[in-house]
């Protein structure tokens, strides 16, 4: 061995000696002080020169020679494999600015609040969870049996679709549901409409999917049905409350759009994601009571409990159902068995509506002060319902610069145009007021006043 080789061995605690000459042999070969075809010392001589027992040497041999780095020759002894340093790649660190960050009031639509501590109804779902056995094997690809029956009973009673667990298949959210339908039950290529303006995850998922997004307007009543062409194989829609603008698709307007689907054989999917908070008149019926053969209708918790919760359903008919849960036996992917089973502890202890009913004030007076602020500046649109309203802005003004300056000040809030793809339109701010505190959505709202009325 090159005498020039320090090896030093820490008897202190630093690690099993053999591990501790492993690693320095290691060292050596990735620097280059030890070359490929380099003969090293026998176990014995290495042994006596660092004053350790011969087992200690021939365990440092052992797995320097199972992880490749070394050869032995019958023979002749063991020897530097022929191994090309591999040079780390050095790791660029960014500067973040976490104080900066901590300062930034956020208006981003879609996030509910949260309080400071977690209520009771919380703790006695997890707690009611920590007291089961976890499934011995993987559960139904549908969901649990029993949290089927329990969604199937809550669409039911404050949506108005007429379904059963058959009809109800367990999701991570939204987007995940419409993700699985446009994988299993449309091929690349097809059309897909989507509204304009629009959800702007569904327009990712469907180009994902390779499928031809086409672009259908919206007025103050919601998807403009009379667009919608023959050769569409589906139609992503917000009925309830138009994603980002809020309205609500009258009863005529909802006939039309099955009559269409029925004719062309399409696919209604139905983004149900806030309807839970009306503050006008009770939460309108889901267009999926009016054929459930059409129309596939997603809900999720992210707007109610949370969104870091990745978890929603899917309801439509036992085909689509069966097809779906076909499709997850082989790929896994289902929700984790113990938010199926806290969401199941939720639904049956009445929990769930506690939250929706509590929330649901909170918002309303969020919701007019949120109006009462920014109306001087805009058109206000979207204000009966959800957690957001958007502020049609004047013409002569930039969204995309206004949500700049808003930025700096410290108000994160999002343009219009960033939900816009072809259609043209006024600019305007999508502006969620559930998330802050009292305190700081008074803060946030103050600061985007001044920048709209500078």
């Amino acid at each position: 061995m090159d005498s020039s080789l320090p090896l030093v061995l820490d008897r202190s605690g630093a690690g099993p000696l053999h591990l501790q000459l492993a690693e320095q042999f290691r060292a050596a070969i990735r620097d280059g002080r030890l070359q490929a075809g380099h003969r090293l010392p026998s176990t014995r001589e290495l042994a006596r020169d660092l004053v350790v027992s011969r087992s200690v040497a021939q365990a440092a041999y052992d797995q320097l020679h199972a992880e490749g780095w070394i050869e032995g020759r019958t023979g002749a002894g063991t020897y530097v494999a022929d191994v090309v340093p591999l040079q780390p790649v050095e790791r660029r660190r960014t500067k973040s600015a976490p104080a900066a960050r901590e300062k930034l009031l956020s208006l981003r639509a879609g996030i509910p609040f949260i309080g400071g501590s977690a209520d009771a109804g919380w703790r006695r779902a997890w707690r009611e969870v920590s007291a089961q056995l976890p499934p011995p094997g993987y559960e139904d690809p549908t969901g649990l049996p029993a949290l089927r029956e329990a969604v199937a009973a809550h669409v039911g009673r404050v949506r108005g679709i007429a379904c059963g667990a058959e009809n109800v298949l367990i999701t991570n959210g939204t987007i995940h549901g419409l993700r699985l339908v446009l994988s299993v039950r449309h091929r690349p290529g097809e059309r897909i409409a989507i509204e304009d303006p629009g959800y702007v995850n569904a327009v990712v998922a469907a180009r994902d999917q390779r499928l031809e997004v086409v672009d259908i307007g919206v007025d103050e009543d919601g998807l403009l049905v009379r667009e919608l062409g023959d050769d569409l194989a589906a139609a992503y829609v917000t009925p309830s409350h138009q994603y980002p603008l809020g309205g609500r698709l009258p009863v005529a307007r909802r006939n039309e759009l099955i009559r269409w689907a029925r004719r062309t054989g399409a696919t209604l999917i139905e983004d149900d994601y806030d309807s839970e908070f009306r503050y006008d008149v009770a939460p309108l019926p889901a267009l999926a009571q009016l054929d459930l053969d059409r129309v596939v209708h997603l809900g999720t918790l992210s707007k109610i409990l949370s969104p870091a919760l990745r978890l929603g359903w899917l309801v439509a008919s036992t085909e689509v159902v069966d097809a779906l849960a076909a499709y997850r036996e082989n790929s896994g992917d289902w929700p984790a068995w113990p938010m199926q089973a806290a969401f199941l502890a939720m639904l049956r202890d009445g929990y769930l509506d506690q939250v929706i009913r509590r929330n649901r004030r909170l918002y309303a007076d969020r919701r007019n002060l949120t109006c009462s602020v920014l109306a001087p500046y805009g058109r206000v649109v979207g204000q009966d319902a959800g957690l957001h309203i958007t502020l049609l802005l004047p013409d002569s003004l930039d969204d995309l610069e206004v949500a700049a300056r808003a930025r700096a000040a410290g108000v994160v809030v999002a343009p219009l145009s960033e939900y816009r793809r072809s259609r043209p339109g006024p600019p305007g701010l999508v502006i969620g007021y559930a998330r802050p505190t009292d305190e700081a959505l008074q803060r946030a709202l103050a600061l985007l006043a001044g920048i709209l009325g500078g």
